[in-house]
């Protein structure tokens, strides 16, 4: 009996821990900063993420999705796809959360490298969604000894996403 009890406790444990986990599916619209400012007008994208709950009020997963920025003047558009680490905060007895992405960001468009990305969100957690303002940036720094190149794409965003359990 004690057996039956003890597995029963950690069937309803598991269960409990497996329902903070899930996947995320939204979108964000923004204003490109920093060397984007000069080549695009504003960007759009989609955000994909599989978070497990690994504390209380800490979240883990990992995220990806796609940012576009569209061109300005003679520029043409171009994007970016995500791969991160994601992770999320949430604060005991309020509904906001701060999070961070970080990992690469793949260009699709030929000529662009990809480079360093992270994304510092804050935001308001709801029963089946979060909506949040994000900073996004992708980094590249280039060295070809007798020439060396940087650039900073970034944009702050505003988004939801969606909880898909």
């Amino acid at each position: 009996m004690k057996k039956l009890l003890l597995l029963s406790a950690f069937a309803f444990l598991g269960g409990a821990a497996q329902a903070q986990e899930g996947f995320k599916l939204g979108g964000h619209i923004g204003i490109p900063v920093s060397d984007a400012s000069n080549a695009s007008s504003f960007t759009l994208g989609v955000d994909a993420a599989y978070m497990w709950n690994i504390a209380k009020g800490l979240d883990l997963g990992v995220a990806t999705g796609y940012s576009h920025f569209f061109g300005k003047d003679n520029f043409d558009d171009f994007g970016f796809i995500p791969v991160a680490v994601s992770g999320k905060y949430r604060f005991s007895g309020a509904p906001i959360f701060v999070g961070l992405d970080l990992g690469y960001g793949i260009s699709t468009k030929d000529g662009v490298d990809g480079g360093f990305y992270a994304q510092p969100k804050f935001g308001y957690q709801m029963a089946k969604g979060e909506l949040y303002l994000g900073y996004q940036t992708i980094s590249n720094k280039r060295d070809f000894g007798w020439y060396k190149t940087s650039w900073n794409v970034g944009a702050v965003n505003i988004g939801y996403n969606f909880f898909l359990k």
